[in-house]
């Protein structure tokens, strides 16, 4: 009887025989059977590849991004790794009115993908804090002895260097960026500390240092800076949204799409100091807006790319500040309690018997206002809403539509689909007293500034006694928190129009627990071209390089769907084999080989040899 030997596909241990009498009809399927079950296997290899590199594509990718963004925030408060080779730094110096800051910034290699901004984020020490570093008085007090600027900034500058690895100095971007301070000098004054910067600072120290990294940037570029550092942080600029995140859409200047880009929506930025106010916001829509009012720039290194492309309006009020605020409202009152004492012969607020009566200032609270020559007493009533309307002249508003603080064209906002951080005054009103900072909800926020307000100073000062309000509130806080409070509240409302139910506003002292300055947007900014190289590497390495860094955990997905198919095509190899010899044995085995032994006839004769 006929056996099927299996020998060439196993180890010796392992050759065996099968009859074929016995062998299994399944191993010796039909040419139709094997296509059958060859088609029922690729249909569930297909169901496979659409199932697991279709949907749980775009799901992985997006847990992937956002486990990255998490990752980001997490890591951002180590300790910044000085050993590693592929970090690069960068130092932008911060020259304000009452001194000046360094920060020192650090980010990886770009990953040569265009679409992505570099990595930015503030330098940590050996202790994980922030490596900054702040000098008194501001190097406008330098004005009448220029020759002293360098020796003003060179505490700074070594204070950073001993932070950055040598080896970093001489590609690590110095910019030395002036603000308020030095606007209001002469522009000869200017010019003269801003050369004795530019000529000393590369004998001392080798960073990457020319004249254009030096200078007195204006109050809209500090705003364009603010709104990028904060949309930064926020990861506005990563155009990959998951679902439910606010989107807009945006009409990008200088792009032939025709069609709006969706993408991200950006948060705008509200900030109140002690001497002018800020607003700052995208414009979407194509509209005129002039352009001392709106800043058009790329943030993206190639500037045939339009996807980072944006369209910011900015405006600074100057003296529209808390502090600046107040001083005209006293100013206005010495003005005219003068003017009508002196037509009415009267005597009102010259002495502390006769106070002037101030609603703005809390119940009881006795002021003195004015120089020592012409000096006012005030008490104050506490009267929130009264004081509201007295401030409103202030804002020098007008008539027109579209327009805010002293009748500045504003862009129409989308209130409906816009968020906005308000900084420094706007969170300090909120919080330091109030303690209601974060969301901002215009009716609870009267409410309590109007109880603050009609409360007697004299429990106000128990309450601050007690340490009942926040650790860095003062008693100037405690004084002009009715003021300050009636202020925010109408130029917010009144001044930039935001209905009295928006619910968008977020007050804040840092974001994801950092206090994010405009100097991360000057350096993301100008450090927008720095990727060119890396992107150019990149596609330098050819073919194989572009392999490598495409073969994702997706891509296992291809291999492991290849190497399925290449087994399912040895399974039916074999089984057409064994198929094959099965037909062999049988044709052996069959009668028509065996008719001498039906037909009686003896043996074959055999030679025999003796």
């Amino acid at each position: 009887m006929g056996r099927i030997s299996f020998s060439c596909l196993f180890p010796a241990p392992w050759h065996f025989s099968l009859s074929s009498q016995v062998l299994p009809r399944l191993l010796v399927p039909s040419l139709r059977q094997l296509l059958f079950i060859g088609l029922v296997l690729c249909l569930i290899g297909l169901l496979y590849l659409l199932l697991v590199t279709g949907k749980g594509h775009a799901s992985w990718t997006r847990e992937e991004n956002h486990f990255h963004r998490h990752l980001a925030r997490v890591t951002d408060v180590d300790a910044t790794d000085t050993s590693n080779p592929n970090l690069n730094y960068g130092l932008v110096v911060d020259c304000g009115s009452s001194g000046s800051r360094v920060f020192v910034y650090c980010w990886p290699r770009h990953n040569g993908n265009p679409h992505e901004l570099l990595d930015i984020r503030q330098m940590r020490d050996q202790h994980r804090k922030p490596v900054v570093m702040k000098i008194k008085p501001g190097i406008s007090e330098l004005a009448k002895t220029p020759e002293k600027a360098s020796d003003y900034i060179y505490p700074l500058l070594s204070f950073a260097a001993q932070h950055i690895p040598k080896n970093k100095h001489q590609e690590t971007p110095l910019y030395i960026l002036c603000t308020a301070g030095m606007r209001i000098l002469p522009e000869s004054q200017q010019e003269a500390l801003l050369e004795d910067l530019r000529t000393d600072i590369p004998v001392h120290f080798n960073f990457l240092f020319s004249d254009s990294h030096v200078e007195v940037i204006s109050g809209k570029q500090e705003g364009v800076y603010a709104w990028i550092g904060i949309n930064f942080v926020l990861g506005r600029f990563n155009h990959v949204h998951n679902d439910g995140e606010a989107v807009v859409e945006v009409n990008v200047p200088g792009s032939d799409q025709q069609e709006a880009l969706v993408r991200k929506r950006t948060a705008g930025v509200l900030d109140m100091g002690g001497v002018s106010t800020q607003i700052a916001y995208e414009v979407p829509k194509t509209e005129e807006v002039a352009k001392n009012l709106l800043a058009e720039f790329n943030l993206g290194c190639d500037a045939h790319r339009t996807e980072h492309v944006y369209r910011v309006y900015v405006s600074t009020f100057l003296g529209f500040g808390g502090n600046a605020a107040r001083q005209r409202y006293e100013e206005s009152i010495i003005r005219n309690t003068a003017t009508r004492n002196k037509l009415l012969g009267q005597h009102n607020g010259e002495t502390a018997d006769s106070p002037l009566l101030d609603p703005c200032l809390p119940t009881d609270l006795q002021d003195e206002i004015g120089s020592s020559a012409q000096k006012l007493y005030l008490r104050g009533t506490g009267d929130f809403d009264q004081c509201r309307l007295i401030l409103q002249p202030y804002l020098n508003r007008t008539n027109e539509t579209l327009t805010s603080l002293s009748g500045i064209y504003q862009p129409a906002i989308d209130y409906s689909n816009s968020q906005f951080y308000g900084f420094s005054e706007f969170y300090y009103c909120t919080e330091d007293v109030l303690r209601m900072g974060g969301d901002y909800n215009a009716s609870k926020y009267a409410q309590a500034a109007k109880s603050y307000c009609s409360t007697q100073w004299k429990t106000l000062r128990e309450r601050f006694d007690s340490g009942l309000y926040a650790s860095h509130a003062d008693l100037h806080r405690l004084k002009y928190q009715c003021f300050k409070s009636a202020w925010m509240y109408e130029v917010l409302h009144s001044g930039f129009s935001f209905p009295a139910n928006y619910k968008n506003l977020k007050t804040a002292l840092l974001v994801y627990d950092k206090e994010v300055q405009w100097t991360l947007g000057a350096i993301l900014y100008r450090t927008r071209f720095l990727p060119l190289r890396d992107i150019q590497q990149e596609s330098l390495k050819g073919v194989h390089s572009h392999w490598r860094h495409s073969f994702s955990f997706v891509n296992n997905h291809y291999l492991f769907l290849a190497c399925f198919f290449i087994v399912l095509l040895s399974i039916m190899l074999y089984l057409l084999r064994l198929r094959r010899i099965h037909r062999l044995t049988a044709q052996r085995c069959s009668p028509s080989s065996v008719a001498w032994l039906e037909d009686g006839l003896g043996s074959p004769t055999l030679p025999i040899n003796l």
